[in-house]
């Protein structure tokens, strides 16, 4: 038995040293790092340690994130990798490319987010911080401004470091690969939404890989999500509007 395992443990242990060290190293810190942005950039960890306000956990959540997906990865390319941030996308690449396939993308998510906004379902979920990011002019903007670090690391993550790091092993295949746990990390989001973000990921990784940048998707999910936060609130306002002139007939 014990000659049997050690006979095993060699093979397996001579196969795992043909493995290249890049792609092998990629796809484990994808893991590591997910899994730090769960345990201690999420809302949950604000609560726990904290306190309980729904609109600070949101802005923890933003800051803390954005800065774990992208400063890691930064480090692990400069230090271990020993390769420059260009190669991962981080640069304008094909401007026509990137700027024509955004404009496009944004007309059709801003008509898809004006239908999606007026559902339960959305109202309910959307601004994610709670009423206080629609009190101020200036608790929206910080608000916003937030969400702009959080898709600059989520976006280099899944677009930047995981797509152009796996495209030399990889090629195309690597777009479908970063999709998969994008898309298992929008579990808890609106139903439509979370079948949704098996297509945007597709595409945001298809655009970021012919554009040879990842700033386009950042810029456009930024976008989207000001469009979602913005007429989520303008919808609830409306509604709350009309529903005080109804009670209103009755008083």
């Amino acid at each position: 038995m014990f000659k049997y395992l050690k006979n095993e443990t060699a093979i397996i242990l001579g196969d795992l040293k043909q493995l290249d060290f890049k792609t092998s190293l990629i796809l484990i810190s994808v893991a590591v790092i997910t899994f730090l942005s769960i345990a201690f950039g999420s809302p949950s960890f604000y609560y726990e340690n904290f306190g309980n306000d729904k609109f600070l956990s949101r802005v923890y959540w933003f800051l803390a994130d954005g800065l774990i997906m992208f400063l890691l990865p930064v480090i692990l390319i400069k230090f271990v990798l020993k390769e420059d941030l260009k190669d991962y996308g981080f640069t304008l690449g094909d401007k026509k490319f990137g700027m024509i396939t955004s404009i496009l993308f944004l007309v059709v998510m801003l008509a898809v987010v004006w239908i999606v906004s007026g559902t339960k379902e959305f109202s309910t979920a959307y601004p994610q911080g709670g009423k206080r990011v629609s009190e101020s002019a200036g608790n929206f903007i910080m608000y916003e401004l937030c969400i702009l670090v959080y898709m600059l690391g989520w976006e280099f993550f899944w677009r930047g470091f995981m797509l152009f790091g796996l495209k030399p092993k990889f090629g195309y295949y690597s777009v479908f690969i970063q999709m998969i746990p994008f898309f298992i990390l929008h579990k808890g989001k609106p139903e439509l939404e979370l079948f949704a973000s098996i297509f945007a990921g597709i595409i945001l990784g298809l655009q970021a890989l012919r554009s040879n940048s990842f700033i386009y998707c950042w810029i456009l999910h930024w976008l989207v999500m000001i469009a979602i936060d913005s007429l989520s609130i303008l919808r609830s306002v409306k509604s709350s509007a009309a529903t005080g002139s109804l009670l209103n007939l009755f008083n």
